[in-house]
């Protein structure tokens, strides 16, 4: 079993609070990637329709011999198949591609508001959620005005809201945010895409603990109480980022992680992008 503590989310459904992330991860490569990182201890994945990886990484859950109540598994549904009808019939490939009866977790991957479709595609994920296909649904890429839609169109909330996230944009208010509506946080990006590695204070503050860079930032997130995906296709560093749980960052660490916030995203911004 993961040593990997869980966050309960608003409907009693647990996520693990580290996973791993398997975005451009190519489909031929991803089985033995997952595979590694289920022999080290993860249980969660995290997958989207738009890395085209799902049917490589259902080949490694298949091949894994773990319970499936053992595992976490999240995909997402990408912005071209917003809609109520799409995105049902999204869900059915995704699902069958992973080889799985449901899926724990199913986000819609970006607000893509200029489609203006995330409230029709919203009330599908409630259906399924309903129909026991999903055990959660959430979003991600969202901001608070698409949020608080849904909270007045619709009936359910979303459960998690997985973000772009790291030092250099800590998302504060958002975080807050969600908190306040009982929305867990998911920090995509979690590593600034590797900008961050080298940074000197973050250096400083791992040589006080023998840890990396990497492991630093995502001992930050476990302490902000993110949920957090780190990707990687190397063993060694599928390893090293689990070996996290045998250190605690203190108040001074926290706020020397804290002056690294630049505002920089990695990412596409949500309310532009999709």
């Amino acid at each position: 079993m993961s040593t990997v503590p869980s966050i309960t989310l608003d409907n009693g459904v647990e996520i693990p609070q580290l996973g791993l992330g398997v975005w451009q991860v190519e489909d031929a490569i991803v089985t033995d990637v997952v595979a590694s990182a289920f022999e080290t201890g993860y249980r969660h994945i995290d997958t989207a329709a738009i890395y085209g990886n799902e049917t490589g990484v259902g080949k490694a859950i298949a091949a894994s011999g773990l319970p499936r109540d053992e595992l976490f598994i999240t995909t997402k549904l990408w912005n071209s198949e917003q809609g109520y009808d799409s995105t049902l019939k999204a869900f059915d490939t995704s699902l069958e591609k992973l080889g799985l009866e449901y899926v724990d977790l199913y986000l819609i991957h970006w607000q893509s508001l200029q489609r203006d479709l995330y409230v029709d595609t919203w009330k599908a994920f409630e259906q399924l959620y309903a129909d026991k296909r999903v055990r959660a649904i959430g979003v991600s890429n969202f901001h608070e005005p698409a949020l608080r839609r849904i909270f007045e169109e619709t009936t359910i909330r979303p459960a998690v809201n997985q973000i772009e996230l790291h030092p250099a944009l800590p998302q504060d208010e958002l975080r807050a945010f969600n908190a306040e509506n009982d929305i867990v946080t998911e920090a995509w990006s979690p590593l600034a895409s590797g900008e961050l590695l080298a940074n000197p204070a973050l250096a400083t503050i791992g040589a006080k603990y023998g840890k990396s860079a990497a492991q630093v930032m995502i001992r930050w997130h476990l302490q902000l109480g993110n949920v957090v995906i780190p990707k990687t296709v190397t063993p060694s560093r599928i390893q090293e980022n689990f070996e996290v749980f045998d250190f605690r960052l203190d108040n001074d660490d926290m706020a020397a992680i804290a002056d690294l916030e630049t505002g920089v995203r990695t990412g596409g911004d949500p309310d532009v992008f999709g």
